[in-house]
């Protein structure tokens, strides 16, 4: 229902003045479309011209498969939309495998080295373990 209201917003917003704001759209992750006025972080979303183009006089006819070629199918625009997301969630995947295997050193090795601007130095036991509660913190909040 939100989405309907934005998308008559977004129609509504189509007729405004020539200095109308930029208009994004993207793709979720469960496949659906949604418009912003700011795209989302992370992930890619495609500018939408908002400016109405001038009407074609009688005199120049288009012809219709004009579209055709020069426009990308929307399968095409899908299957790039998915591999982007598939490219996004293995990302993802690989950023929290390297948290649980940072996780399970921290929690493991009481005697845990860092390096830091070149030297390196070993944890403290109230350091390390404000790096479990971070790291965890971490995992729950981005990982499933």
């Amino acid at each position: 229902m939100r989405s309907l209201a934005f998308l008559g917003a977004l129609v509504l917003s189509l007729g405004a003045s020539a200095h109308a704001a930029q208009v994004y759209k993207w793709v979720d992750a469960q496949g659906i479309t949604h418009f912003g006025a700011q795209p989302p972080e992370g992930q890619a979303a495609q500018p939408i011209n908002t400016q109405a183009a001038p009407p074609a006089s009688a005199a120049e006819p288009v012809p219709a498969d004009l579209d055709e070629q020069e426009a990308p199918s929307q399968q095409e625009i899908d299957e790039k939309v998915k591999q982007q997301v598939a490219q996004q969630e293995a990302e993802i995947r690989r950023y929290c495998e390297t948290l649980r295997t940072n996780l399970a050193q921290l929690q493991n090795n009481p005697r845990v080295r860092v390096e830091e601007n070149g030297e390196v130095r070993r944890l403290g036991e109230e350091e390390r373990q404000a790096r479990i509660v971070e790291t965890t913190e971490k995992i729950a909040k981005d990982c499933d």
